[in-house]
């Protein structure tokens, strides 16, 4: 894929055996979103969930002075009226308003109300866009029904994504921390979907820029839901849940206090391990284990990969033919007459909020070995159908490490799993007990013989170590202020 903009410099790059165009965010770059937003007054953002109050703020916040103004629309009556009046925007100065007149006012339009609510209400929504509006979509999902279902967007609008690789909160947070470190936020994906006026690309590179994305890719809306809602179910949220509920009552039965097994497990993985990841990369979690502890990681990681690839690949086809998003679409009407309850009532998550866990946690081999080859599993899967590599890494592996995982940390793997959007939640619920069957029944009771040079050597060689490199290295130099 390349693009081209007239606003926006790119930058090619090199990832494994392929090569990309990116283009560098910063605050240097703001005084030029009017040019790329040309044409455009309003913005209205749609929702007050889970990445609208992030985004609405730093579109705010960037666009100062611009003339152009960011409204945010909700439905009469909605409870987080009084959140988003908090947070500065009003009725009395026309930044705040029921969610159909902001959208029949806007240029452009941010739908960020949750996926099942974009479905519901979709026919309203795109009768009340102007002719030759922007509709701006931060997640695929609606185009997954759309496609689903035989629909399509009416063709007399764009249609654009700016997909950030972290939540709502990080996306906030790291763009707060950026006032004093220029570029600090979350790296983006964005695709162009529809193109009527020639100027979507660069309306979208605008968005990334303004609500501080340090590094933004390109990538489809189709390529984006299918990588997306897979790894919300997979090593985002619903592996990590299952492989530490798996591991800690496995460490159980090796004669491990309560507080030490939920170290060895969870927090090895949201610490110890997810830290070494962001500052060197996979390899360097192996390549700090002493030679005991590279035999256990490789043991691991041999009888992990199979299985993990397995039910991977399943989830996988599962979006692609529009299962699971009509499996969420019909949960989610459910929800009314049976909400979903939280999952921190089991031994482990009531262990994790003890305070003795908040001992520092250190790199445990077998739960390495166990997370690393669901991780690879998942990248190779990817790679195989054909996503390019920077969504790929920033998606699969900078998003878990950078973004959920030192929240996961911070509060536990329940919390996150309670707190993210309705349809991460669904899918974490559905594909956890999957992943905690797989380490249960398949990789754990093999550990002692596995044994496969070939597919560890696969590993130590992926072209995806050096891609992980080269996305590392362009993100900030900072990490995020979990705690502000």
């Amino acid at each position: 894929m390349s693009f081209t903009s007239t606003i926006f410099a790119k930058e090619r790059i090199e990832l494994g055996d392929t090569e990309e165009w990116i283009v560098r965010g910063g605050r240097h770059l703001f005084a030029r979103l009017p040019d790329a937003l040309q044409g455009i007054r309003q913005i209205g953002v749609i929702g007050w969930s889970s990445q609208a109050p992030a985004q609405a703020q730093n579109l705010r916040e960037s666009l100062e002075g611009s003339g152009i103004k960011v409204a945010v629309g909700l439905r009469a009556g909605s409870r987080s009226w009084s959140e988003a009046e908090a947070a500065g925007f009003t009725a009395a100065n026309g930044t705040l308003g029921e969610m159909y007149e902001v959208i029949a006012r806007s240029d452009m339009v941010l739908l960020l109300i949750s996926d099942a609510a974009q479905v519901e209400n979709y026919d309203r929504i795109v009768a009340a866009l102007r002719p030759g509006a922007t509709l701006g979509l931060s997640h695929g999902f609606l185009i997954a029904h759309l496609d689903s279902s035989g629909k399509s967007f009416p063709t007399n609008i764009n249609v654009i994504g700016v997909c950030p690789k972290g939540m709502g909160r990080s996306v906030r947070r790291l763009y707060e921390q950026g006032r004093d470190v220029n570029g600090a936020g979350i790296n983006c994906s964005f695709a162009v979907h529809q193109d009527v006026d020639g100027r979507a690309t660069d309306q979208a590179l605008a968005w990334a820029i303004a609500i501080g994305s340090p590094c933004t890719f390109e990538t489809t809306l189709v390529q984006e839901y299918k990588s997306d809602i897979m790894g919300e179910r997979g090593i985002l949220l619903g592996a990590v849940h299952g492989i530490a509920e798996s591991l800690y009552r496995w460490f159980r039965t090796q004669g491990l206090a309560a507080d030490d097994a939920f170290l060895e497990s969870a927090r090895s993985v949201t610490a110890a391990i997810s830290k070494k990841i962001s500052q060197g990369g996979i390899l360097a979690v192996y390549e700090s284990l002493d030679p005991q502890g590279r035999k256990l990681f490789e043991k691991a990681y041999v009888a992990s990969y199979r299985p993990a690839a397995d039910l991977l690949h399943e989830i996988y086809d599962e979006v692609e033919s529009g299962n699971e998003v009509r499996s969420v679409i019909g949960a989610a009407r459910r929800l009314d007459r049976f909400p979903m309850h939280e999952i921190a009532g089991t031994e482990m998550w009531q262990v994790a909020r003890h305070p003795k866990t908040n001992r520092e946690a250190a790199i445990n081999p077998v739960t390495a070995g166990v997370y690393v080859a669901t991780m690879m599993a998942q990248a190779d899967l990817l790679r195989e159908k054909g996503h390019p590599y920077s969504e790929i890494v920033n998606e699969s592996i900078i998003e878990a490490v950078d973004s959920l995982n030192p929240y996961m940390d911070y509060r536990d793997v329940a919390y996150m799993v309670d707190n993210c959007s309705t349809t991460a939640r669904l899918g974490a619920r559905k594909w956890a007990p999957r992943f905690d069957y797989a380490v249960t029944q398949t990789v754990l009771p093999t550990l002692e013989a596995s044994a496969d040079p070939a597919l560890f050597r696969q590993f130590l060689d992926s072209d995806l170590h050096q891609a992980l490199s080269v996305c590392l290295a362009l993100r900030p130099p900072v990490e995020i202020a979990v705690l502000g």
